[in-house]
């Protein structure tokens, strides 16, 4: 079953729906730094280079689906929470104009939990009109990924319209036990000593396991703030879009609190204490070893993986889409 990607980044969700039987034959992605690993990975798919706001709809195949994530920046529960007054909070119009002219079965945009924030409400609800406006049955659902075979918290606004002659209404598969933790994620990575940035350049280039490197330098003010560490029998903190604010590896123990907002490691085993490497964030992601990301600073390593859909989360979307699809 044909779909079309949009916002694809580094191709977390496109991975999963390919996993439940869908293919991706065009997608469009904007950021330069994204394109070389989105290629590697998906070499028979046509990456569209362009601005979404330069493509028409003539330029895009005829399609069963699209899927994707407009930015969420602007969204953010840690950021300026713009939202729709902010550009990138306006591409969600882009997705709507794409999405009224190919008109397919379904789509799903994903984003983050804080475009349900109350200040967002008024521009959250003008989005679902807009949808709902182009003869879909839409369903949103605020969902934790670690609830469907991914090893972080990571809560997510799923959006999902499926095309009125259907006449059907998308609800979320049911959850999965067990939960996996970052004990079933990276323990054996833990075999492998990772590597550390060094000048720009990464010791380990022809590591057997690719991408195991991780940001090395200082801790902020605000990282050491509050507790890094999760346990081996936990799951992850949700993984962001930036080697910085990377959680830190469950071989060290908690950070100990000293006063309000401000923690530090504990005495004597400070040397246990590093941030997850590209490929450990990967895998907590449920990204493949095999699938490889492309980059020459570190940092885009991280932002391609932090803003991924969780190749398994998708799966498990896309498996309940196929079947309403088919039947």
């Amino acid at each position: 079953m044909k779909i079309i990607s949009l916002f694809s980044g580094a191709g977390g969700l496109d991975l999963g729906f390919h996993q439940a039987g869908f293919n991706t034959i065009w997608a469009n992605e904007f950021d330069s730094s994204i394109w070389e690993t989105f290629e590697y990975n998906f070499p028979h798919v046509h990456l569209d280079r362009r601005s979404i706001t330069d493509i028409l709809p003539t330029d895009i195949p005829e399609c069963a689906g699209i899927i994707g994530g407009p930015p969420c920046q602007s969204w953010s529960e840690a950021g300026a929470r713009r939202g729709i007054n902010d550009k990138r909070g306006q591409l969600f119009f882009e997705y709507i104009r794409i999405l009224k002219e190919k008109s397919p079965l379904f789509f799903l945009a994903e984003n983050v939990s804080g475009i349900l924030l109350s200040r967002h409400q008024e521009a959250f609800q003008a989005i679902l009109r807009e949808f709902n406006s182009l003869n879909y049955n839409v369903s949103y659902f605020l969902l934790n990924a670690h609830d469907y075979d991914v090893p972080q918290d990571r809560k997510r606004v799923i959006i999902v319209g499926y095309h009125k002659k259907i006449g059907k209404s998308f609800t979320p598969p049911s959850k999965v036990l067990p939960k996996p933790t970052l004990k079933d994620a990276i323990w054996d990575l833990r075999l492998t000593m990772p590597a550390k940035e060094k000048k720009g350049a990464y010791e380990g280039e022809n590591f057997p396991i690719l991408n195991h490197e991780y940001v090395n330098g200082g801790f902020s003010s605000i990282y050491m703030s509050r507790n890094r560490v999760r346990s081996w029998d936990e799951p992850s903190f949700t993984i962001q879009a930036s080697g910085r604010h990377a959680p830190l590896h469950p071989q060290a123990p908690k950070m100990a609190l000293v006063e309000r907002d401000k923690r530090v490691f504990v005495q004597g085993k400070e040397d246990l204490y590093r941030r997850l490497s590209v490929r450990e964030c990967a895998r907590i992601q449920t990204f493949p070893d095999d699938f490889i990301f492309k980059y020459k600073n570190i940092s885009d390593g991280y932002k391609m993986v932090g803003n991924a859909v969780p190749v398994k989360f998708a799966k498990h979307l896309a498996s309940v889409i196929f079947r309403d699809i088919l039947e």
